[in-house]
């Protein structure tokens, strides 16, 4: 592709970037319906394509056998392995990254062991990993890399992570220095919320919340292909919404957080209180027992969900957890959502329970490719 130029080249460029996003999207097209979809001339699209054929990026398919007289469409898709992203997640004492290529699927992964407490070493460690993965993927468009905790992408700063003992460190500035690739920065939630709105092909035009229960309860709402982080970074912190006043008390000192009663270790304390031994894990082995919990825990999620379908009115709301897989969790969320909120927001609001857990990682590639076609200005 041509380097960055001025005028009519920029103008081409940020059109190129354009029909590359297309192609994304819709996997298989024709030059005459990308032309239509984006306003473009035929010309203009034509003369991309002929360039993404010459670089191999593209392949076509062939024509698509119409009824009607004139020329035929020729299909036309993307060589998604020749265009490939990473993603980078730190999480307490592990490294996870994945390389993906241009459609999100996973072409290598690998996941390190190692101690997080102290940022310095860590972020020479991260370094290093990515100048690895550039040296086997020298191709790579860019990397990206998750953090948990609040984070202002736009800095590459870390303000604050509970989980890995945190406070106020610079990591773009550090990694900068060691890494020459492009570089994206985010919260780990962030990215797999991007990674939400692809996998399960929701109009990106709207608004979407994305909601992940595991160690700990966070979501993300996306709109316009955007994760909305707020003005101190913390949109989206659903965990922490109060559900049962004078409740358990949570990790952040307050009493009757969601997620001091429905994240992992949440559940696990209750089932082992309720019978000795029992996890989520050996759960069919006390089906009443677990059945209890999992409703009673549906019920409290049921209230966060009408409160963020009635204060955000997203279009959907999708929900990553592992009680996913009980059907009497997803039926008492739905109940209490729907009792809760306005009839007309509820109807208008689509519920999706994850059957497969979504990988951040896959979301930060991701994150680096929707940044590789952002306009240049």
């Amino acid at each position: 592709m041509k380097a960055i130029g001025k005028g009519p080249a920029l103008l081409r460029l940020n059109n190129q970037k354009r029909v590359m996003a297309q192609l994304r999207k819709l996997r298989v097209t024709s030059r005459q319906d990308i032309a239509q979809r984006l306003s473009l001339s035929k010309n203009t699209v034509s003369l991309i394509i002929d360039d993404l054929l010459e670089h191999d990026f593209i392949e076509e398919l062939g024509p698509v056998s119409a009824a009607t007289a004139g020329r035929p469409k020729i299909e036309i898709t993307l060589r998604p392995e020749k265009l490939k992203s990473a993603g980078v997640v730190v999480e307490r004492n592990r490294i996870h990254w994945r390389v993906c290529d241009y459609f999100s699927q996973v072409i290598a992964e690998e996941t390190l062991h190692t101690d997080t407490h102290h940022p310095t070493p860590l972020l020479a460690e991260l370094a290093m990993v990515c100048r690895e993965i550039n040296n086997k993927y020298p191709d790579l468009l860019g990397i990206g890399l998750g953090f948990p905790g609040i984070i202002d992408p736009q800095r590459g700063w870390r303000h604050l992570s509970c989980r890995l003992g945190w406070q106020e460190v610079d990591l773009l500035t550090s990694l900068r220095k060691h890494v020459r690739l492009p570089i994206r920065v985010m919260n780990n939630i962030n990215a797999a919320a991007l990674l939400s709105v692809q996998q399960l092909r929701l109009v990106a035009e709207s608004s979407h919340f994305y909601l992940r229960i595991s160690e700990s309860i966070e979501g993300a709402l996306v709109r316009h292909g955007e994760v909305l982080i707020g003005n101190s970074w913390t949109a989206g912190e659903a965990g922490h919404l109060t559900v049962q006043p004078n409740g358990p008390r949570c990790s952040c000192g307050r009493q009757g957080c969601l997620e001091a009663l429905v994240s992992q270790p949440a559940i696990k304390q209750q089932l082992a209180q309720r019978q000795p031994g029992l996890s989520w894990q050996n759960r069919d082995s006390a089906p009443r027992i677990v059945n209890e919990v999992m409703v009673q825990a549906g019920n409290f999620l049921g209230k966060v969900l009408s409160q963020i379908m009635l204060l955000l009115n997203p279009a959907s709301i999708v929900i990553d957890c592992p009680w996913s897989a009980h059907a009497g969790f997803c039926e008492a969320v739905r109940s209490v959502t729907e009792s809760d909120t306005l009839t007309f927001t509820y109807q208008h609001t689509q519920l999706h329970f994850l059957s497969v857990r979504l990988n951040p990682a896959n979301g930060l590639a991701l994150a680096v490719i929707e940044q590789f076609e952002q306009r240049i200005s």
